[in-house]
């Protein structure tokens, strides 16, 4: 097989060549040549069916997209490829309030979440009566999420209404935002369980003995291998069914009674260190998992 790894032509850090090598190295294993592509290689060109170079590449029996470039993911699957993710289920993901939204209504426990109101990048807010209704909602402290954001980077608390302005002031203009609900019991705690199809075939806990509230590993976490239960595991397969995903990496928070809380779905989960702390190698199950996909539609 013949296949593409689409990554961003701008992200160039070891942490990602690193991640894009695992893929390589598992194509290899199974006999499939994948050639490693940058987004901005790869043009959108809406009047034309040549992808790159003008050279077409109909003879690539799929693409695994590797990127944010939802608009790119969409034009490659109107040529015709397959891709892994679907550029729906990407950007689902990549924007945390349509998560949440998709998530609705399918008896998957979430935190409380409310969405800012949508406003005009050359207006802004001009008040921010809305808030009034934020504070009534969720008990303080409130968190506050940019819906486009990674590693935990867009994540804030506030612990007062003052904060709580100043927060939404400061950041409302870069991105949308959603507030939530805290979950106490989950302070500086989460699991993150890998899915490839409709198995978890990897866990771990995350935990940041900091006093941050955040587990996410870039902000001092540390981690270890997890075996999660059959409650966890079928709420984390359950999520990724509901929003069309072949693999991605759910993190769950710890509610009442250690009750399962879908804090976020990733598409484009960074596995490199769940790989290193569970001895599975991520990449395999999901370069297996497409090549059977690929087979069973052809």
């Amino acid at each position: 097989m013949k296949a593409l790894l689409i990554v961003n032509g701008f992200l160039n850090t070891q942490k990602f060549e690193e991640l894009y090598e695992m893929f390589q190295k598992s194509a290899k294993k199974f006999s499939v040549v994948l050639d490693l592509k940058t987004n901005d290689e790869i043009m959108i060109d809406i009047n034309s069916e040549n992808v790159y170079e003008n050279k077409a590449i109909n003879d690539v029996d799929f693409i695994l997209f590797w990127d944010k470039d939802v608009k790119l993911a969409r034009y490659l699957e109107n040529l015709g490829f397959k891709v892994f993710n679907s550029a729906k289920s990407i950007a689902i993901c990549d924007d945390k309030s349509l998560t949440h939204l998709y998530l609705m209504n399918s008896g998957i426990k979430m935190p409380r979440t409310i969405v800012a109101p949508m406003t005009y990048a050359n207006i802004g807010y001009t008040n921010y009566d809305y808030l009034e209704k934020v504070k009534k909602a969720l008990a303080f402290p409130i968190i506050v999420k940019e819906v486009f954001g990674s590693f935990g980077r867009q994540v804030y608390m506030a612990s007062n209404a003052t904060e709580l302005e100043t927060i939404v002031k400061k950041h409302s203009d870069k991105s949308s935002l959603i507030f939530q609900e805290y979950i106490s019991r989950s302070k500086g705690r989460d699991i993150r369980l890998q899915v490839v199809k409709d198995k978890v075939v990897a866990s771990m806990y995350r935990y940041n003995d900091s006093g941050d509230f955040r587990a996410n590993l870039s902000n001092g976490g540390k981690m270890k291998n997890y075996s999660p239960t059959k409650e966890e595991a079928d709420i984390a397969i359950k999520s990724c069914k509901i929003l069309g995903l072949d693999f991605a990496g759910v993190d769950l928070l710890f509610g009442e009674e250690d009750q399962p809380i879908v804090c976020e779905v990733n598409s484009n989960a960074h596995f490199k260190n769940i790989t290193e702390v569970s001895g599975i190698s991520i990449s395999d199950y999901i370069i297996e998992h497409i090549i059977n996909q690929v087979k069973e539609n052809n």
